[in-house]
């Protein structure tokens, strides 16, 4: 996931309750594939993953409102192809799909980034037709899933892979950071083949994470003490990987 940058429209919202946004991020060539798009960074998230770069937006408040975003992609017509939802973690704010309609009303496509954590959110999104591409971040396997993220929760987020696996309409990415004090080669490709068991054929893609006293994180995590075996990995996985 990117990091939050702190480009945001003039005026504040008064009320935090219409003031979903942390930041706004008004272009990227990156983030949406094949689409030029702004970023919505979502304030707050469920989960407290240690390497996370994005602590002010987890731990957060929002302070851009629908208003403005609006206005901001009214101006953007034609000059921007997409939205991506962000965060923190999207799929927590209760307006996000009433939003997300408002915005395919405008004619931009729109990416959803999540954990997972949300798979009745994840579906209502879909049964709308409210996106056209995915990220999902495969944290961790379900043995290691709370130490990595603090939350009991992988339950819930295998919903939401089954959901994301059993449909072809979204592409869909997956993706893993990688912090070597949490999560090691065996670990990755434990991912990879339950991946590939689910008949994902996706791009499954493997970032380490960026940590230490120059790089501040949600949990402080101190620098990677070696870089994830990429030869390895590329040889033992059932499935392509991309290494980022």
């Amino acid at each position: 996931m990117s990091d939050a940058m702190s480009t945001r429209p003039g005026r504040r919202e008064t009320k935090a309750s219409v003031a979903p946004f942390y930041a706004l991020t008004p272009f990227t060539m990156l983030d949406f594939p094949g689409q030029t798009a702004c970023i919505l960074w979502i304030a707050g998230c469920n989960m407290r993953c240690g390497y996370c770069h994005n602590p002010q937006i987890v731990l957060g408040k929002g302070t851009i409102g629908e208003d403005q975003v609006l206005e901001f992609l009214g101006k953007r017509r034609g000059l921007l192809d997409g939205v991506v939802f962000s965060g923190g973690e999207a799929t927590t704010w209760p307006g996000l799909a009433r939003f997300m309609a408002q915005i395919k009303q405008l004619g931009f496509a729109i990416k959803l980034d999540t954990n997972g954590l949300r798979p009745d959110v994840v579906k209502r999104l879909l049964d709308q037709d409210l996106l056209d591409r995915v990220a999902l971040d495969y944290k961790a396997p379900r043995a290691l899933f709370r130490k990595v993220t603090t939350v009991t929760a992988f339950n819930r987020f295998k919903q939401t892979l089954t959901l994301l696996c059993a449909q072809s309409e979204v592409p869909v990415e997956v993706r893993t950071t990688v912090h070597t004090d949490l999560l090691g080669e065996q670990d990755v490709l434990a991912m990879a083949h339950d991946l590939a068991s689910r008949g994902y054929e996706g791009t499954f893609a493997i970032q380490q994470a960026i940590t230490g006293k120059d790089c501040p994180t949600l949990g402080n995590l101190p620098e990677n003490r070696r870089a994830i075996d990429q030869t390895r990995l590329a040889a033992q996985s059932p499935i392509t990987l991309e290494f980022r």
